[in-house]
């Protein structure tokens, strides 16, 4: 006995609005639900925007090592950071 599946797919095309027209639909008849106010979108940027504009400067090092020479500054000089590797020459 054979096991017969069919597919069916529906585009209901026709009547529906592209993604835009919706948007204007929704902005002419006030419904809010897709648009946010300015001064939401402008305290949202205030937040985020120092984020984005803190870029943090990469340094390069070599494999099997304990990183930049760089890195010893961010403990210092609040916190005890001893490299078993660092020679006191």
């Amino acid at each position: 006995m054979a096991l017969t599946v069919e597919l069916l797919a529906f585009y209901g095309g026709g009547d529906e609005m592209e993604p835009y027209e919706r948007l204007l639909g929704d902005a002419m008849r006030g419904d809010p639900t897709l648009f946010v106010r300015e001064d939401t979108v402008e305290e949202e940027w205030r937040i985020v925007q120092p984020i984005l504009d803190n870029v943090t400067p990469i340094y390069e090092y070599e494999p099997n090592t304990w990183g930049p020479p760089e890195s010893d500054q961010l403990l210092l000089p609040r916190d005890q950071w001893y490299n078993p590797l660092a020679r006191d020459d």
